[in-house]
């Protein structure tokens, strides 16, 4: 079985766009929830752009064999400047990724493989 949900915000402005993606699959005893999300935000700078923050990447994985799952997180932030229309744009962005296994409960395996 598989369930799929996308959702993308815009703002009324156009300054603001998420982007969100989330699907949970049952297959051979495991559940795997993967969600995405995507958020940029759009600012007009003055015309001598000023230095941005360093991009960021963070990353945690965890494993649990007691509870039988495991966790993958991962985030990127970073910013871009762009020019359109001669002003300058400055697009500030963050991407996050979470990943989850679960084993699923015996009475629940036999009613998934089918």
């Amino acid at each position: 079985m598989r369930d799929l949900l996308f959702k993308n915000l815009t703002s009324t402005d156009r300054k603001r766009k998420v982007l969100s993606c989330s699907e949970v699959v049952d297959k051979s005893g495991l559940r795997t929830i993967i969600r995405r999300h995507f958020i940029y935000v759009v600012r007009e700078v003055p015309s001598k752009p000023k230095e941005t923050t360093a991009p960021s990447l963070h990353i945690l994985k965890e494993r649990n064999s007691l509870e039988k799952r495991e966790h993958f997180f991962c985030k990127m932030r970073g910013s871009v400047y762009a020019v359109y229309q001669n002003r300058i744009y400055l697009i500030n962005f963050m991407h996050t990724l979470k990943i989850n296994l679960t084993a699923l409960p015996e009475g629940l395996m036999k009613y998934t493989e089918e």
